[in-house]
């Protein structure tokens, strides 16, 4: 443990939670590295994610971006091809793009299918799937409409999914963000995730949810507060 992180972790109240906005404080505060560190918060959640009801995965739509630059991949021909260009995606193609996948060569962080393409790009799913890259119609991604799709991928949409472990990592923003930008966009997130709570869970939805920058220590966060309103977590 190096002593950047250690003088970091010195300054978390680990008998403590805080409220969104001076954890999201304290993180930018304490990030040990001399790059934009990403920020992420993680969920802790009541379900069992073996159970096939109590699945938990989705996207959101931050409301100041991600601070990532996505590189989007569209599996489309024609006039939805031509559209994907016009919209600004890195690579668009067919059978060219799935050889060069084959290949090996995977210069993307996302990908969007028109539907008729899925019948190709299925035979990808070894390759996508074990990457979590394979276009899905309930996130959006298989879908006529390509230049909306990149639109909300380049602005900041974001995928999160419940681990076996029932934890949502979730990428809310970078260092550089302002507080009150990080604490938007971990607001938008938590309501999503108590939204999209499974039915099936029992107990204690949200037992527990800290932020961290990628080479921080975790800020362990109040599960009842978000950003301006208060929320009693089940």
């Amino acid at each position: 443990m190096s002593k950047k992180y250690e003088a970091a972790a010195a300054k978390v109240d680990k008998d403590s939670v805080y409220a969104p906005i001076a954890a999201l404080s304290l993180v930018k505060e304490i990030a040990p590295a001399n790059f934009d560190e990403t920020v992420e918060a993680h969920f802790r959640l009541g379900i069992d994610t073996r159970q096939a009801d109590q699945q938990l995965r989705g996207t959101v739509s931050l409301p100041n971006g991600s601070g990532k630059t996505v590189r989007v991949a569209v599996f489309a021909e024609g006039d939805a091809a031509r559209a994907a260009e016009e919209a600004g995606a890195d690579i668009v193609g067919s059978d060219d793009l799935i050889a060069d996948i084959q290949a090996g060569n995977i210069n993307f962080d996302a990908t969007v299918a028109t539907p008729d393409q899925m019948a190709k790009v299925g035979r990808l799913g070894r390759i996508l799937g074990t990457r979590g890259l394979m276009p899905n119609p309930k996130l959006g991604t298989v879908t006529p409409d390509v230049a909306k799709a990149i639109k909300e991928l380049k602005g900041g949409r974001v995928e999160y999914r419940a681990d076996r472990y029932g934890i949502c990592h979730v990428i809310i923003g970078k260092c550089s963000f302002t507080a009150e930008q990080l604490a938007e966009n971990y607001g938008t997130v938590y309501d999503e995730i108590i939204r999209m709570k499974p039915a099936a869970a029992k107990g204690k939805y949200v037992k527990s949810i800290t932020v961290t920058s990628s080479m921080g220590p975790g800020v362990p966060v109040d599960p009842a507060v978000t950003r301006e309103y208060t929320v009693a977590a089940e």
